[in-house]
Formats: structure tokens, C-alpha cells, sequence
């Protein structure tokens, strides 16, 4: 299981945030920017119909050293629990990808234009899908009362910064 994977970015986000933050990324508008030299308009035909997206992206601006794969507590806070890295979603990861789900609020040629993607200006993106309901939960949801505490502010509105692409 040691093999590397080779991956090439199929895409760029273009706008929103600048800086990586852990809360307030309600109403962040952005573009995911398609390869144009890998990809016609036919890559995204039919994707309009879609209202949310699924997108896999890399954590480019994260140190690469700072990595623990034990438990720990999330934002270090002492009132939260230790969490072992799995028990996590953050960039602190030995890949560096990061999963959002996020608004599809238009397809302009290759421009993904989206709202509460959770990455940065010039992130590269990995893959984009469109999101099935069906691939959501099934059965009954649940998580620790942390986790709902700490992502309290997560998708709030954004304050003092320039949101738009």
C-alpha cells in the first residue's frame, strides 16, 4: 500500500477566499475552472441540471510536516474530546485532499461558478461530481455533540473579505 498515486488537477478555483480559515464560509462565491487544454465543453454537458456539487481537491497551502496521525483534539480545544486523524476532516492529512459539497449556481463554458466551496483561490481541484441525492446518507445520521459545536460557525456568513470571484 506504499505505491504513489499520480494525480493531475482537472481544475483551478478562481476567487472567493484568499486564506484558509475554519469558519465563515457562508456565501463564499467562486469559479471552478476547468483545464481547457484537457477538456472541451462536452465534458460538463448536462452538469447544469445539477444543483450541488461533490469536489475533491488537494490542501496546497498546507505545511506538509505538519502532520499527526494520532488522536488529538480538534482546534485544540481542551473542552472537545481527542480524535484519532480518521475522526478528523481537516488538511492535516498525509494526502492533502479535501472533500466539499457545494452550490452549482451556473455553468459558463468551463466555468463552474459555485457558492460555499470551502477552498481557496487557486486550489487545485481534483474531481468534480455532481451531487446525487442517493449517495447521501442512508439510513439514520448521527455525530459527537463536538463536532456540532465546532462547525457551529463553519458555513455562517462570511465577514470582512471580498467573496466574489
Amino acid at each position: 500500500m506504499t505505491d504513489p498515486i499520480v494525480m493531475t488537477p482537472v481544475a483551478h478555483v478562481v476567487g472567493g477566499r484568499t486564506e484558509p480559515t475554519d469558519d465563515y464560509w457562508g456565501g463564499t462565491r467562486s469559479i471552478i475552472r476547468i483545464d481547457p487544454d484537457a477538456y472541451t465543453e462536452a465534458s460538463v454537458a448536462g452538469l447544469d441540471e445539477f444543483s450541488h456539487l461533490e469536489v475533491a481537491f488537494f490542501f496546497h497551502l498546507t505545511d506538509q510536516s505538519d502532520l499527526d496521525p494520532g488522536a488529538r483534539r480538534p482546534r485544540n480545544n481542551p473542552d472537545w474530546p481527542e480524535v484519532g486523524i480518521f475522526g478528523h476532516r481537516n488538511m492535516r492529512r498525509k494526502n492533502w485532499i479535501g472533500v466539499s459539497r457545494c452550490r452549482l449556481t451556473s455553468v459558463d463554458g468551463l466555468d463552474l461558478h459555485v457558492e460555499d466551496l470551502d477552498a481557496v483561490d487557486g486550489t487545485p481541484v481534483l474531481d468534480i461530481k455532481p451531487w446525487f441525492a442517493e449517495m447521501g446518507p442512508r439510513g439514520e445520521a448521527h455525530q459527537p455533540p463536538w463536532a456540532t459545536e465546532m462547525l457551529s460557525g463553519y458555513f455562517a456568513p462570511a465577514r470582512g473579505e471580498q467573496l466574489h470571484p
